[in-house]
């Protein structure tokens, strides 16, 4: 069932100074903003599973901040409230059935694609806002289980509209580190068409993202904790078929690329400063000599651009995963990308030709809360980033799995826009049971409205909670927050 709007406040956010207060009423918005609301001091505590925090309010958050449910497996799975909608669930997997993942907007903010990151079975499910309903567009067979994915897929995390008007979803953890297009999204789910593009290497995907530039580079990552960053050249702006492949090399890391990021082997070695990206195809996609063929899995090796950049010497990272593309004050291009191993977000500069500039946007040394009373939650896991019509990016824990306090949701205060953040925002945090927080997307054409999925909390296995709540999604308008300058800057940046 949709709940109505709830607006929520934490007694923990009225120790603010009336300084700090006052503060959010005089920024420029200039390149990045101040922060626009008064700061958590600690982690939501979790709750039971079902419990009446979980489905009406599962978030706490500051206030004015109001947050709804749009769709979850309990109302979809209810033929009498939703009759002739679907959702995926995969059968014998318990709470990891559905794992609702990166979501993706259409360019309308219509239409909302949830991409399920399941063993097997992994598929997509569309909600259309305006008819409040749910179908799946596709889903493996399920055959994976014996080892056939001719007709299967696993572990779809990242979606992603395209600018040519396309969904794109590729495999994490299982599957074959395949991306997948959907070539007609927002036909009937009987009319879909799907290909799978050989051009994107076979990785362990997550962040994948469009750059705006002329020939728009597509950034993508390999999720392993040595894992790589790729740019893929279009050679025509138009086709995802044909293009150049690179991986990033930082200039003074000496270190074993096979290796993980803290191996002994890499253990001090500099993976920040300046880099490069060298290719691991030609123009046309052909794979360079002495290089592993980065699109074509083996028995021995079903994630083979990930050999390929280990080929080059490609720098190696704890686990990076989501991916945004902004730019900084000085126009430079920037992708910035978490790395939940190493509990730190990185920044790639882009200053001409192949040249890169590699930082840190946040990481453990970061201030929290600075100007505002301190927090006691920390910065544990940083998996998803979501980025706001200003440019501001939030960063999404891959938590809590089992904890006794939720997963957080931070925001980057990066004033001027360098790349590096002056401090570290406590902005949400989640009491569901056995959950974690993934896809948080600013609606493209409503841009005070965002989204964020409940992925795999205990009410998901029905086993053990009867007529749980399961996966789910959730709406949040901030339109209401004290700080309306914010929101009418965001309302402008759009005009």
């Amino acid at each position: 069932m949709k709940s109505t709007f709830n607006l929520l406040s934490s007694g923990v956010l009225k120790a603010a100074s009336a300084a700090s207060i006052l503060a959010l009423g005089h920024s420029a918005y200039a390149g990045g903003s101040d922060t626009w609301f008064i700061p958590l001091t600690e982690s939501a505590p979790v709750t039971n599973p079902n419990s009446p925090e979980e489905l009406a309010a599962p978030w706490v958050t500051p206030a004015g901040i109001m947050q709804k449910n749009i769709v979850s497996l309990r109302e979809i799975e209810d033929q009498v409230l939703s009759p002739g909608q679907s959702i995926i669930r995969v059968p014998g997997l318990a709470s990891n059935a559905s794992m609702i993942d990166m979501m993706a907007f259409d360019d309308s903010g219509e239409y909302l694609f949830l991409p399920h990151e399941t063993l097997v079975g992994a598929g997509v499910t569309r909600y259309d806002f305006t008819m409040d309903e749910a179908h799946v567009l596709f889903q493996g067979d399920m055959n994976g289980a014996q080892g056939d994915w001719s007709n299967d897929w696993g572990a779809f995390d990242p979606s992603r509209w395209t600018p040519n008007g396309t969904l794109w979803l590729a495999e994490e953890w299982s599957g074959e580190g395949r991306v997948i297009e959907v070539l007609n999204p927002l036909a009937a789910p009987e009319d879909i068409e799907i290909r799978e593009l050989h051009s994107i290497a076979n990785v362990s995907h997550e962040g994948i993202n469009f750059s705006e530039k002329f020939l728009r580079p597509i950034y993508y990552i390999d999720e392993n904790n040595s894992g790589s960053v790729y740019r893929f050249m279009r050679t025509n702006p138009k086709d995802y078929t044909k293009g150049q492949t690179f991986v990033l090399v930082v200039d003074d890391f000496a270190g074993d690329a096979s290796r993980n990021w803290n191996d002994a082997a890499n253990a001090g070695q500099p993976r920040t400063g300046l880099g490069r990206w060298v290719p691991i195809t030609d123009w046309y996609g052909n794979t360079l000599p002495g290089i592993t063929n980065p699109f074509e899995v083996t028995e021995g090796d079903n994630r083979p651009g990930r050999t390929a950049a280990d080929d080059i010497g490609g720098t190696p990272y704890g686990r990076p995963e989501d991916m945004e593309v902004s730019r900084l004050r000085n126009n430079n291009e920037v992708i910035y990308f978490t790395a939940t191993s190493e509990a730190a977000v990185y920044s790639v500069e882009m200053i001409g030709g192949n040249r890169v500039k590699v930082g840190v946007l946040v990481d453990g040394n970061t201030p929290k809360n600075l100007g505002f009373p301190g927090t006691t939650g920390v910065l544990n896991s940083p998996d998803n980033l979501a980025q706001d019509a200003l440019g501001n990016i939030y960063v999404i824990e891959d938590a809590p799995n089992g904890s006794s306090t939720g997963g957080d949701i931070w925001f980057v205060r990066d004033r001027d826009n360098d790349g590096v953040a002056e401090s570290l925002d406590h902005f949400m945090s989640i009491r569901a049971d056995g959950c974690e927080a993934t896809g948080m997307i600013f609606n493209p054409v409503n841009p005070t409205q965002f989204v964020v999925a409940v992925q795999h909390p205990d009410s998901t296995n029905l086993s053990n909670v009867q007529d749980g709540l399961g996966d789910s999604v959730w709406s949040f308008d901030i339109s209401y927050v004290d700080n309306q300058r914010f929101v009418n800057e965001l309302k402008r940046k759009l005009k």
